[in-house]
């Protein structure tokens, strides 16, 4: 069944039929677009083309199809051109010539665009309550182990000491923004395309106000050829989802090292790890390597859609009909990875003395020591030099930070004094860093209590 054809004199060839079939992922769209037909069956009522008898038997025929495509082998044997053109099928099964009104004052250029926007505007706020559990694991185990401290890295070399704790709360800011750019996404997608027909606008008086608000929308779009051209609203929840990808992938990639034999301070739980087919002793960690994995399908996704959109005229096109699958694969991944992400924060255990011995073995400590002169009147020129000279005297000799005794710092440079020993342990330097945003312990325990309280309004 065609939607058009009193054009043509013949019918597309199978070869085309087949080419530009897309019922077997655009099905997914069955439900938004029994909902978005309802409500414009409702708004052909309130503008006199249905009678109100009319626009109930189109109404239900919508709630039953929604009902029996929620049953198992809905679509088995289905061979309709797009979900659009399967739903007005069944409709006619249903009410018979009276399924040719619905499609009254409505182009499948703007069905469509609402049709996105309701399955996309759902999935953004399951998506967001995923970000939210990633971000609460985090904060669990942050709470969990607020004592234990860890080596920060620049360029893969141990740089200063930190707080276990704070090392969780940078992830957690990093989820936080993704979580604030998916709500800033939503309220772009959050607007009600109905009315504006193929490109030019309806013919007929419909109350888009009315509609939008029935439908739940914030408001409605304000040019009915940007509605015919636009997907931007898909390529900024794609962009969203290619950020937090790296994100996730990143955090995947610190826990691949640090559960790694080598690094041994992550224990990660055996419901997320397998083993080797040949080695017995292996405890993979296939499911951060599966994270890390699928972001770069995500970015293909971003880069899929925005180079289709990049060349193309006003207003649509059928190289738009591409849009659907690189969103939904995207929304599928990044959902999968954030479940699976909470999954392995849950599970996974610190071994807290093992980064602590890390921490106390390197020198993480020389900057608190070149701070410390600084403070004491040394101009930190003159101070970074004198720790780089303690350093590079402590690796010819082997000695560790902890193997230096007060008088021994004293007799090296005159410029120390002996409470200065104390910053040789790294959990001491760390509390010189009080500043919000710092290390300190103080500080990082007021973040940690303002990420908390974020969560609590993100869940209500």
């Amino acid at each position: 069944m065609k939607l058009w054809g009193g054009r043509f004199e013949e019918g597309p060839s199978e070869l085309f039929e087949r080419f530009s079939e897309s019922l077997h992922f655009d099905k997914r769209l069955l439900d938004v677009d029994c909902r978005g037909s309802a409500a414009f069956a409702r708004a052909l009522g309130r503008v006199g083309v249905l009678t109100a008898e009319e626009c109930a038997s189109l109404v239900e025929a919508f709630e039953q199809i929604r009902a029996d495509a929620r049953r198992p082998g809905f679509f088995d044997g289905a061979h309709d051109e797009d979900v659009h053109t399967l739903v007005i099928r069944k409709l006619k099964e249903r009410v018979g010539a009276l399924a040719d009104k619905i499609h009254t004052g409505r182009s499948r250029n703007e069905q469509v665009s609402l049709d996105l926007r309701l399955w996309l505007r759902e999935e953004i706020d399951s998506i967001s309550q995923l970000l939210v559990h990633v971000m609460s694991a985090l904060a669990g185990m942050a709470r969990g182990y607020p004592h234990a401290f860890v080596p920060g890295y620049t360029h893969t070399r141990r740089a200063q000491a930190i707080l276990w704790s704070h090392y969780l709360l940078a992830y957690f800011e990093m989820f936080s923004r993704d979580h604030e750019r998916l709500a800033q996404a939503r309220r772009r997608v959050n607007v009600m395309p109905l009315g504006s027909g193929a490109l030019a606008g309806s013919g007929f008086p419909f109350d888009r106000e009315a509609i939008a608000r029935e439908l739940g929308f914030e408001g409605i779009t304000r040019n009915s050829m940007d509605v015919s051209a636009d997907r931007d609203f898909a390529l900024d929840f794609l962009y969203a989802a290619s950020v937090s990808m790296l994100h996730l992938s990143r955090l995947a990639e610190d826990w691949i090292l640090y559960s790694s034999e080598e690094f041994g301070w992550l224990e990660l739980g055996d419901a997320v790890t397998s083993g080797s087919s040949l080695m017995p002793q292996k405890k993979n960690p296939d499911s951060l390597e599966l994270i890390r994995g699928k972001s770069g399908r995500v970015f293909g996704d971003f880069s899929s859609l925005f180079v289709t959109m990049k060349g193309l005229p006003m207003t649509y096109n059928r190289d738009m009909q591409e849009d659907k699958e690189p969103l939904f694969d995207a929304a599928s991944q990044w959902s999968a990875s954030l479940e699976m992400m909470a999954a392995v924060i849950e599970s996974t255990r610190l071994h807290a003395g093992a980064p602590a011995r890390a921490a106390e073995e390197s020198w993480v400590v020389a900057t608190d020591l070149a701070e410390a002169l600084a403070r004491a009147g040394t101009p930190f020129h003159r101070a970074h030099h004198l720790v780089g000279q303690l350093v590079l005297e402590s690796v010819k000799a082997g000695k560790k930070p902890l193997d230096w005794t007060p008088e021994q710092l004293t007799a090296f440079a005159p410029e120390f004094t002996p409470e200065m020993a104390r910053l040789l342990l790294p959990s001491e330097g760390m509390k010189t860093r009080e500043v919000p945003g710092g290390t300190g312990p103080a500080a990082v325990a007021r973040a940690l209590e303002e990420a908390e309280a974020r969560l609590r309004l993100w869940k209500q």
